[in-house]
């Protein structure tokens, strides 16, 4: 690895711990205060952890699994102490979250043979799935990858706008119909523009509808049907954008769009301004979907790719 590829890495990782900070804070704090004035992991040791993994949003499911783990441990070595037990918690965390395919993800990088490269981006409104679009935009461009947008949430004239904001932003081209337009012909015409023009990427904004699940099930699998039409295995990714701050809800919401199309990555935002951000552990864990970006900020580069080893020694780091 070159200077400069070591000097990035370390301003990413610099800025992943600042991002992480709030969340660090609670989610340490929590387990400092259910292991104090103990030499020795108990049964109220365990009891004191379980409460704090929960108040953390690491949710009710993925805490069994946790405590679950740690008394396995314990029963294995019968002289575990607290001072092994950050440890042990660590290694757990890290477990519950999905190996990334082939290896991991690579910076703002795509498949090779892939081209071009279709993402579908699904999400609720208000989580910053357009914004995160934006940041996506600008990041593969950043790569060296050509990119264009398709603004398929043509239902609120304010997404399509918005959209068209960040394609002037970024520089890259974008495709959009009049408000109340069928989502899946933007879909087909962005799919089709992009193949003409020899993209590298192509991003779909979709419409983050939840009062009718069946609807958006229908809606979702139009747009795949005729962007197939155009490249057989498109979309290659169905990125599911979650709000990190919403906690529990951002659960909910992973349940529902997971029931109505099949999702293959997770972007969880706005995690800096957040406590919650052990949602992160039960969204992975619940449901075995790998997280590919996280939102710790709010400049371009704050978007970053996931790093599970990454996560897990900013979550427990005490030094930043």
């Amino acid at each position: 690895m070159g200077f400069f590829n070591k000097l990035f890495s370390r301003e990413k990782k610099e800025s992943l711990d600042q991002g992480l900070q709030k969340t660090k804070e609670s989610f340490l704090s929590k387990i400092g205060r259910a292991i104090a004035g103990k030499s020795t992991v108990d049964a109220e040791v365990l009891d004191n952890l379980e409460e704090a993994l929960v108040a953390a949003d690491v949710g009710v499911d993925t805490t069994v699994r946790i405590i679950g783990k740690i008394e396995e441990r314990v029963a294995k070595d019968k002289y575990l102490n607290t001072s092994e037990l950050n440890r042990i918690l660590q290694e757990e965390v890290a477990n519950l979250l999905v190996d990334a395919p082939d290896g991991g993800f690579k910076d703002f990088d795509v498949p090779e043979g892939k081209k071009p490269y279709v993402i579908m981006v699904v999400g609720v409104n208000g989580v910053g799935k357009t914004t995160t679009i934006g940041k996506l935009a600008y990041n593969f461009k950043k790569a060296g990858k050509s990119v264009m947008l398709g603004a398929a949430d043509t239902f609120r004239a304010a997404a399509v706008d918005q959209l068209t904001i960040w394609s002037e932003r970024t520089g890259v081209p974008i495709v959009k119909q009049q408000m109340g337009s069928d989502p899946a012909a933007v879909a087909f015409d962005t799919v089709q523009s992009g193949v003409a023009r020899n993209v590298d990427v192509i991003i779909i904004d979709t419409a983050g509808r939840l009062h009718n699940k069946l609807h958006l099930m229908d809606e979702l699998s139009k747009i795949k049907r005729v962007m197939n039409k155009v490249i057989p295995d498109a979309p290659h990714e169905v990125l599911l954008v979650l709000d990190g701050s919403t906690g529990q809800n951002a659960l909910e919401q992973a349940r529902q769009f997971t029931a109505a199309t099949e999702v293959t990555s997770l972007a969880i935002t706005k995690l800096d301004g957040t406590a919650k951000g052990g949602v992160v552990l039960a969204i992975a864990n619940q449901f075995k979907i790998p997280v590919k970006y996280i939102g710790i900020g709010e400049k371009m580069e704050d978007l970053q790719v996931f790093d599970k080893v990454e996560f897990v020694d900013s979550l427990f780091s005490l030094n930043s």
